[in-house]
């Protein structure tokens, strides 16, 4: 029997992002608690490339099966899970060399697996960005954000010396290049779409592929968090590379919160909106799509549900949305998150589907 954890990753995968095929486990979830979602993590990733609507998970991604041949597919039922519970916030000389994607917890072993083919987020240097990290447990303290120097080895397991701005042995804290203390969060806890969010610069200087490092200390006890996240400077806002195997594209979560969480709710003044819907890949049986949604109006619109005509095809996963039904004509409304749309701005929502078609969409305001 699935536990309440299980029932509650089954029941919101759909809601995340893109993902695949998988095979029934039984495992029981430890009580963790959150992972980084933008950039995305190895665990959050390949938890996401492997997801299916009957929550079995098999990784499709080449680095992602790697890893759970290596350490075993547990780590990807309880992917919010890289922690310590003696961290006290320490990095070099607590978590040994080659063992800092895993927290140097074994279960997570084959996430420190020297490999450039894990997805990874496309990112551009010196900009900014929102970051946001599940929220799965409630905690006060402080995320720290470190990168990888220039010149780093991709093809070996990541070192302490990879990283710019890593305390001295014993220590926590250094210099990241971005750090916050109890930022706002939006949904959750216990789902796998709530999150902290807080606006970080990304540093400069950086091009190609690069590991974003996170940890986050609790301040009311010594657990601390511990995570990778591939990303590539390449001029990219957000786009997620890698999901299902390959070379598949998912678009950033945009209109997010700015400031604190919104919902849907009436539309004030004269809204309006439009959806557009373009391909975003496609492969044998299958594709991934991407509909934009405009405020076309003169006033900002508090939710939109959009219309889509899927004929025979059926939905797989969706992100950044919520849908009644998987074929024909579907219905997907706006997440959390994203229903709040300023005058000629834009929010998207992704999925992908089994079959062949070229959607006919609609939008309304609601």
């Amino acid at each position: 029997m699935r536990t309440p954890l299980r029932r509650a990753l089954v029941a919101t995968a759909a809601a995340v992002l893109a993902a695949g095929t998988l095979a029934v486990v039984s495992h029981t979830p430890a009580q963790a608690h959150g992972a980084a979602m933008i950039p995305t993590s190895r665990l959050h990733s390949c938890w996401v490339d492997g997801l299916s609507s009957t929550g079995q998970i098999i990784p499709q991604n080449a680095a992602c099966a790697a890893a759970v041949n290596q350490g075993g597919a547990n780590a990807l039922y309880n992917w919010f899970g890289v922690l310590r519970s003696d961290g006290a916030g320490r990095m070099r000389g607590f978590i040994n060399d080659g063992e800092l994607c895993s927290g140097g917890n074994a279960t997570y072993s084959g996430f420190n697996l020297g490999r450039t083919d894990f997805p990874y987020t496309r990112l551009t240097a010196g900009s900014s960005i929102q970051i946001r990290y599940n929220n799965w447990a409630r905690h006060p303290g402080t995320f720290r954000l470190y990168v990888t120097r220039n010149g780093w080895n991709q093809n070996a397991p990541l070192t302490w010396n990879d990283l710019e701005g890593v305390p001295a042995a014993g220590q926590a804290g250094g210099t990241p290049f971005d750090s916050v203390t109890n930022p706002q969060e939006v949904g959750g806890p216990g789902s796998a779409d709530g999150y902290y969010y807080w606006n970080a610069t990304l540093p400069s200087g950086k091009t190609g592929k690069h590991i974003i490092y996170s940890v986050w200390h609790r301040s009311d006890s010594t657990e601390t968090f511990y995570g990778c996240s591939d990303v590539s400077f390449d001029g990219g806002n957000g786009q997620v590379v890698g999901i299902g195997g390959g070379n598949s594209t998912q678009p950033p979560a945009t209109g997010g919160p700015t400031g604190g969480p919104t919902s849907p709710g009436p539309n004030p003044g004269n809204g309006a909106c439009t959806a557009t819907y373009s391909a975003a890949s496609t492969w044998s049986g299958g594709f991934q799509g991407t509909v934009t949604v405009r405020n076309s109006g003169t006033a900002a619109i508090g939710g939109w549900s959009v219309g889509l005509n899927l004929g025979t095809a059926t939905i797989a996963n969706l992100w950044n949305g919520v849908n009644t039904g998987t074929t024909g004509n579907v219905t997907v409304r706006n997440a959390n998150y994203n229903g709040s749309v300023a005058p000629n701005g834009t929010t998207t929502f992704g999925f992908t589907a089994n079959g062949s078609a070229t959607p006919a969409v609609t939008c309304s305001v609601v």
